[in-house]
């Protein structure tokens, strides 16, 4: 399923979501830049100088043999993805989700927020993997935390969706609580099955679950009843 838009107009300018989409993009101007100069292997490096390696995070003797000392590490690799594809779906979900989050918390708010649901991300991560030698990168566990505060607080918004399934194609509105709530189970299921290697699954449910948590801590305002409810038909 891929979410196109969603029937839930937000009340004020969501500068700090479009912070950090300009914020993602401008790093990915940068590796593309690193890319062209240096070639692929000096792109894999990058990931290894910005990304989170939980191995190097958990052996604090060897933080002074890094590039870059690993605890900066919890905030660079939220900013830095894989490829085009990997950049273009986390934005889409934060794009669509994260304006109505930010009108309920403002911007400031907002940001704390997004950045404590990336470090719960990769806190999960790292603790059930703490072995691992793999650069960790995406925004998109700290954005499973905007999904998780925005489903506590949109259950009913209706949110036009791509469905496919095998021949099955069709677009539809789905309310938010179910759209998110699939998707946070395929990250479980994903998770207990080992499915799709090279996924931080673990990362996705964190930030999640850290998302739900702090949501009504850090907004100022609760959402209004006047958000789009009804069910739509698309043929």
């Amino acid at each position: 399923m891929i979410p196109l838009r969603d029937e839930n107009p937000s009340r004020h300018k969501p500068w700090m979501m479009w912070l950090l989409l300009a914020g993602n993009l401008a790093m990915f101007a940068y590796q593309i830049q690193v890319r062209a100069a240096g070639g692929d292997e000096a792109y894999v490096a990058l990931f290894f100088r910005l990304g989170l390696i939980p191995e190097a995070l958990t052996s604090p003797s060897a933080w002074g043999s890094m590039p870059l000392p690993a605890p900066l590490t919890l905030f660079s690799s939220m900013f830095v993805h894989g490829d085009l594809f990997h950049l273009g779906g986390n934005m889409l979900y934060l794009w669509i989700f994260g304006d109505n989050v930010e009108d309920v918390m403002g911007p400031l708010r907002f940001l704390v927020f997004y950045l404590l649901c990336g470090l719960g991300a990769a806190a999960t991560q790292v603790v059930l993997m703490p072995g691992s030698d793999v650069p960790m990168v995406g925004a998109s566990g700290a954005i499973a935390g905007v999904l998780g505060a925005y489903a506590l607080l949109y259950p009913r918004a209706q949110v036009l969706t791509l469905v496919f399934l095998l021949i099955f194609i069709r677009i539809m509105y789905l309310p938010a609580v179910v759209l998110l709530g699939i998707w946070f189970l395929m990250q479980l299921l994903s998770a207990g099955s080992g499915g799709g290697a090279g996924v931080a699954w673990w990362a996705h449910i964190g930030g999640f679950v850290v998302g739900v948590l702090l949501v009504r801590a850090f907004a100022v305002r609760l959402p209004q009843r006047t958000i789009q409810t009804t069910y739509h038909r698309i043929d």
